[in-house]
């Protein structure tokens, strides 16, 4: 089936960026010198659709492929999304499991060597290369390994054919040729290191159990991508490089490109760049991955105080190769369906108050190394073994009696729905995500094909009738059984037995257990709540050049629309009322906390959230919930067919809400078992106690402790909430693909029809920011002696009126980023990730930051401390480079571009310009603010912020043996939930 060509319509709002004046630093890439000979004779290359092979899916016209002479194969198209963009993948098929046992971990290590030095770039200057041509080192330049592939990601925005023609000589020679010597693996072996010192502890440690009881028997039980210490420590440039050139093969590799240039000329390119790499010794066969060995323990158990309480189970059955056909599919289809409606009903015995908060059901194929049916239970506290005969019982139920019909089409209408969307919205899929879909159906040995083609093999599964009670039961049957059944559970603390009694849990009979399925009543948007009469348009204006009307009803409320038919089957929606932050006591703890857990989950007038989801089944609908500075808001994405209702149901949610208990119950439970947790890693106390000692201790924006977790009741929480929700202005904001006449007269019938609302003045209190500390602030963890994590931060403004100089300081927070970034990581290997980050709040006029955070060795905590102030320091006492400026304002102002075509970023940037025109205003200076600093303008603003007499400094040090240097004792908080 054919597929429509991408055509991007650009926004006015996006023509403004476009017409921006550009800096004196700004430069066209530099042309490229030639990879190969020009006198080389041609190359054939063999075009057929090499993807499709051994399968009856119609190929996606939009794909062009060939295989070179070498082996090696690529498959290019163009794409228009975001403009200008040219999305780059290069796919090897290795990974970890390709690994021997002195070898492990080496798959990782080659992609960072890589990216380090190769045949075409010294030391470092791939990530300069790339810069200069507008791309972010991380989001824009990647790379990933997972057990079954090393992908490596390049995406160059205002691409050129000299640029991508340099970017593809790089990866030629980062895949044929990186430097593999001693002297690379040595420097590069702390930042592997520092990396896997990084992740957080227990997640890991469950990971590798998890893996090691499922697979037991298998490569992949001890094959994790980032090896192990012993075998990094003994790396060297010959044994890394044994390993490369027995697996970096041109017959291994894939180039994906999806970008707005022509296709024959990625073709060129790429044959240009590539065709001369040669294989180095013998093609070795990939290795076995086995299958599951029934014969092995069916449970293990640990204990990991870092995670709150988790079984998982798992039913294995052997990977096998399959052709790609639509009948395979439309089976999977089945299986999908059977599994979503298991984990449907386990959803409502959870909301019912039962022994588990979240179980879901899911059937994967896991690396190439089994096809696996999943569970994953989260247990109330000291229940697991109860949640997993719950669970069990409900997949009991499940296999033992076919579903109705009706639930069956419940299913079937959200899979619609999904399948649907992305042939309306496909005109504007990104370049990025074709080409990391290509590089997915390539590992997991299958085709990618159209939207259109995918959705007519959907409908034609359902026009042969192949989801029937009887066939879905089937299925479920199916997908419960196999070859092995394996089960894991963690716990906080060792319960004495847990692998015995888990062992029991598993074989128990839980007939008795088997509740009564609900039977979910038709409901439809007309059991919402009515509204009232709707009231008048009182004033109706059009922003000029930004193609923005603002529509004022008689009732106070305001609407901002932005139509923007370049962004097909998307329409953004989102409702700011109140005073958010603001509007929350300053003095006491409160119930905001939690919010976002049960606030959307109470219901809306007589409807609970199982109504809810039946109203909105095969409908884009949903509603999100969060907190400005200056409002609070409900959110969400719908469609151009379905966003009347959505605003039907939000108003209706403002108007009357609904108090059910359940989902206190559930939040209460929730933040119970993140808080038991919450010090089992930096990370974990970061995430804790960081944003409240920002502010000074602030209770609006502190972690609950226990107590005042286990104290919420729906009465407090309601107290709270009723009059926050009932009254303040109403900001409503529809921003996408609507016709602007049609959005006023919905809103007018829904925001429109609502009461007036008691107007609550935003009173603007200062958000404090801590006193400056001549020695950090220091908690302590409970996860590993090796990890630490340091933070230095210092004061900056807020509001509207200094908007430019928040502009400013994202540039200086990228530059001393950057530069930390070389200092601490490639430098010194100390950190993987250190970054360095700006925030100014629009909504007051203080509590803004810039702030710098590393994870490091405890010993290297003080190195943290004294590379950020000399970083900072430099900052003050010398202009920025001029090439360093352009290296980093280019991939800023590419980045730029690229959200500027979609709604949702000026969603983001207008919020609250109804009642505050300046905000609007600010947006036509967004581009031209960034592209028009100086290092003058830099400096002049570094001077004003990063003061040594005002930074504030915090270490998350281990319990045991971590030690900041300091010249005095340090100050010790303690992480145990005061505030």
């Amino acid at each position: 089936m054919a597929f429509p060509t991408r055509v991007f319509r650009v926004s006015a709002l996006a023509v403004a960026f476009l017409t921006a004046p550009l800096s004196a630093q700004q430069k066209a890439p530099a042309a490229a010198q030639t990879a190969v000979d020009p006198s080389t004779p041609a190359i054939r290359v063999d075009t057929a659709a090499w993807l499709y092979k051994g399968s009856d899916i119609a190929p996606d016209p939009a794909w062009s492929f060939g295989t070179l002479p070498n082996g090696l194969r690529y498959a290019v198209r163009k794409n228009g999304v975001p403009p200008g963009q040219v999305a780059v993948r290069v796919a090897m098929d290795v990974g970890s499991l390709y690994e021997t046992d002195s070898e492990r971990g080496f798959a990782h290590f080659i992609e960072h060597l890589s990216f380090r030095s190769s045949a075409h770039v010294p030391d470092g200057e791939a990530k300069r290369v790339w810069q200069r041509l507008g791309a972010t080192f991380g989001s824009d330049s990647n790379a990933t390994t997972t057990p079954t592939q090393t992908l490596y990601k390049l995406d160059l925005p205002a691409a050129t054919e000299q640029g991508l023609d340099e970017s593809l000589r790089i990866l030629s020679g980062m895949m044929a040729a990186p430097v593999l010597s001693d002297a690379s693996v040595a420097a590069e072996r702390p930042v592997v290191l520092a990396e896997r010192r990084e992740q957080p502890g227990p997640q890991v440690k469950f990971a590798d159990a998890l893996r090691e009881t499922f697979y037991a028997g298998q490569p992949l039980a001890e094959r994790s991508p980032i090896g192990t210490e012993k075998t990094l420590a003994a790396a060297t440039g010959a044994t890394v490089k044994a390993f490369h050139d027995r697996w970096y093969r041109p017959s291994r590799a894939v180039v994906i490109i999806s970008g707005d240039m022509d296709p024959a000329l990625f073709a060129r390119l790429i044959v240009k760049n590539f065709a001369g790499w040669q294989a180095i010794g013998p093609d070795v066969p990939a290795p076995d991955f086995g299958k599951p060995d029934p014969s092995r323990p069916a449970t293990a158990s640990l204990v990991e105080p870092g995670i709150p309480a988790i079984v998982a189970t798992a039913v294995l059955r052997p990977w096998k190769y399959q052709d790609d056909t639509i009948l395979f599919n439309q089976k999977r289809m089945v299986d999908t369906v059977a599994a979503r409606l298991v984990s449907r009903r386990l959803e409502q015995r959870a909301r019912s108050g039962g022994s588990f908060l979240q179980a879901q059901v899911s059937v994967d194929d896991e690396a190439r190394s089994a096809n696996v049916t999943s569970t994953q239970i989260v247990p109330v506290t000291g229940q697991w073994e109860a949640a997993l005969k719950d669970v069990r019982a409900v997949i009991a139920d499940a296999m033992a009696t076919a579903p109705t019909q009706v639930e069956i089409d419940r299913e079937l209408a959200d899979y619609d729905t999904v399948m649907r969307t992305i042939v309306e919205t496909s005109r504007v899929e990104a370049g990025a995500k074709q080409a990391d879909d290509m590089a997915s159906a390539l590992d997991i040995r299958e085709t990618t094909t159209s939207p259109e083609t995918s959705y007519a093999i959907f409908k034609d599964a359902r026009a042969k009738t192949m989801f029937t009670p009887d066939t879905v039961l089937a299925s479920t049957r199916r997908i419960f059984q196999g070859d092995a059944t394996r089960a894991i559970v963690t716990t906080p603390t060792a319960d004495g037995g847990s692998t015995a009694r888990l062992e029991a849990a598993l074989k128990a009979d839980v007939s008795g257990l088997i509740g009564k399925r609900r039977v979910q009543a038709a409901v439809g948007f007309d059991d919402l709540p009515k509204m009232g009469t709707p009231s008048a348009v009182v004033s109706r204006r059009t922003i000029e050049k930004l193609g923005l009307e603002q529509v004022d009803f008689a009732n106070g409320v305001r609407l901002l629309i932005f139509a923007n038919t370049g962004e097909t089957g998307r329409v953004y929606v989102r409702t700011r009322f109140g005073s958010g932050y603001a509007a929350l006591p300053t003095d006491r703890p409160s119930a905001a906390w939690a919010a976002d857990l049960a606030l959307v989950a109470m219901g809306v007038g007589k409807l609970d959230q199982g109504d809810l989801e039946q109203l909105s089944a095969g409908r884009r609908i949903g509603l999100d919930f969060g907190i400005d500075e200056d409002a609070f808001l409900f959110a969400a994405m719908t469609s151009p067919a379905d966003y009347k209702d959505e605003l039907r149901l939000m108003a209706a949610k403002l108007e009357y809400p609904r108090w059910d208990r359940a989902p206190i119950l559930r939040a209460k439970a929730t933040a119970l078992a993140a808080e038991a947790t919450a010090r089992s890693s930096p990370t974990g106390v970061l995430q804790r106690e960081l944003e409240g000692l920002l502010r000074d201790g602030d209770p609006r924006w502190a972690t609950p402790t226990a107590q005042q977790i286990e104290g919420l009741t729906r009465r407090k929480f309601r107290k709270l909430w009723k009059p926050l929700l009932q009254s303040g202005s109403i900001e409503l904001s529809v921003f996408g693909d609507v016709k602007v006449d049609e959005v006023i007269a919905a809103a007018q019938a829904s925001f429109g029809a609502m009461k007036p609302r008691r107007p609550v003045p935003l009173e603007k209190l200062p958000v404090r920011f801590p006193a400056h500390v001549e020695t950090p602030v220091t908690l302590t963890h409970d996860g590993p002696a090796t990890q630490a994590a340091a933070v230095i931060a210092w004061p900056t403004g807020g509001g509207i009126a200094e908007i430019r100089t928040s502009r400013q300081l994202d540039i200086l927070a990228q530059v001393f980023g950057d530069r930390l970034f070389e200092r601490l990581r490639q430098t010194a290997g100390a950190s993987y990730s250190p970054s360095v980050q700006s925030q100014w709040p629009v909504g007051t006029l203080t509590g803004g930051r810039i702030m710098a955070i590393g994870q490091v060795e405890p010993d290297k905590v003080d190195l943290f401390f004294r590379l950020s102030r000399e970083i900072a320091a430099d900052l003050v006492k010398t202009p920025i480079a001029a090439d360093e400026l352009e290296r980093i304002v280019g991939p800023m102002k590419q980045q730029l571009m690229r959200a500027s075509t979609s709604s949702q970023f000026w969603l983001a940037q207008m919020g609250g310009g109804a009642y505050d025109p300046r905000r609007i205003s600010a947006v036509r200076s967004v581009l031209a603010d960034l592209v028009q600093a100086t290092p003058a303008d830099l400096q002049s603003v570094a001077a004003r912020y990063l003061r040594p007499d005002r930074d504030w400094t915090l270490a998350v040090v281990p319990k045991a043996g971590g030690v900041v240097a300091a010249p005095a004792a340090p100050v010790v908080v303690p992480s145990s939930g005061t505030n």
